[in-house]
C-alpha cells in the first residue's frame, strides 16, 4: 500500500485526482468511506472527474450516466463494463492505495 492523500484532502460526496508511483487515481469519498478507481470510464474514457456521486459507494459518468460500484467496479446496468478498482486502507489521516 503506497500513500495517496490525507483524508482531509477529499471532500466528503466529492473526488480528488492524485498520482500513486506515477500513475493517476481518482479518490471519491461518500459519508465518510473513501474509494480509489481509474479516472476514466471504461466505456468511452470520459474522464471521471467530473463525474456525480449521489450514492453512496457510486460513481455515474457524466457523459453517460452509466453508474459503477466503488466497492467491485461493476456496473449493475452494463455489466460488459467495469471500472478498475483499487484496494484502500486509512491510517490515521493517511489514506493508503494497493495499486498490485
Amino acid at each position: 500500500m503506497d500513500f495517496a492523500a490525507k483524508v482531509s484532502d477529499v471532500p466528503d460526496w466529492g473526488k480528488k485526482i492524485v498520482t500513486v508511483k506515477g500513475q493517476e487515481i481518482l479518490l471519491v469519498k461518500t459519508k465518510g468511506n473513501i474509494y480509489a478507481c481509474e479516472t476514466e470510464c471504461p466505456h468511452q474514457g470520459a474522464p471521471l472527474s467530473g463525474a456525480l456521486v449521489k450514492e453512496e459507494g457510486h460513481i455515474s459518468c457524466q457523459r453517460h450516466g452509466y453508474r459503477f460500484s466503488l466497492k467491485t467496479g461493476a456496473c449493475k446496468e452494463f455489466p460488459e463494463y467495469t471500472l478498475k478498482v483499487y484496494p484502500v486502507e486509512v491510517a490515521g489521516d493517511d489514506v493508503l492505495v494497493g495499486l498490485e
